[in-house]
């Protein structure tokens, strides 16, 4: 049984990588914890140019939706998935696994606005292999871990 799942599993890794997943799923956001949702919404708005875009009261603190834009209509109107920001109480929050993934086109400013927003780098960004891309994780004030991708510029 444990075969078949990993079997199962490694199927679907494969099919989401090359981009044959089934078009009835699709990504609709990614969501990130912490015991200040308020604060950690703040850290998301200045590290990375992103708005709050919607706020749902839920027990413990408000779930809160940030997206990019330089104002709260242009990120209302982005099309791109949003950030959800979740309660959980702080010890439960450090889970090195789950993340979000940005994209960005200057490591050494992205870094630089993380830091300067509260956030901490775990290590420097390095290179990927030979492929160009430079790879960072940095920390949110929360403890949540976003690793930063840097592509060649063409």
């Amino acid at each position: 049984m444990k075969r078949l799942v990993k079997i199962a599993a490694g199927a679907c890794v494969g099919l989401l990588v090359s981009g044959v997943a089934s078009a009835d799923v699709t990504l609709n956001s990614v969501r990130v914890a912490a015991a200040d949702t308020v604060a950690l919404a703040g850290f998301y708005q200045s590290a990375f140019v992103m708005q709050e875009v919607n706020r749902i009261a839920v027990p413990g603190g408000p779930e809160i939706f940030v997206n990019f834009g330089a104002t709260a209509d242009a990120a209302k109107a982005n099309k791109g998935l949003p950030i959800v920001i979740m309660h959980r109480d702080s010890d439960a929050v450090k889970d090195p696994i789950a993340h979000v993934i940005l994209n960005v086109t200057d490591m050494t400013a992205t870094v630089a606005a993380i830091k300067a927003a509260g956030g901490s780098m775990d290590g420097d960004p390095r290179p990927f292999g030979n492929t160009g891309i430079v790879i960072g994780i940095a920390i949110d004030p929360a403890g949540n871990r976003i690793e930063l991708i840097q592509r060649p510029a063409r």
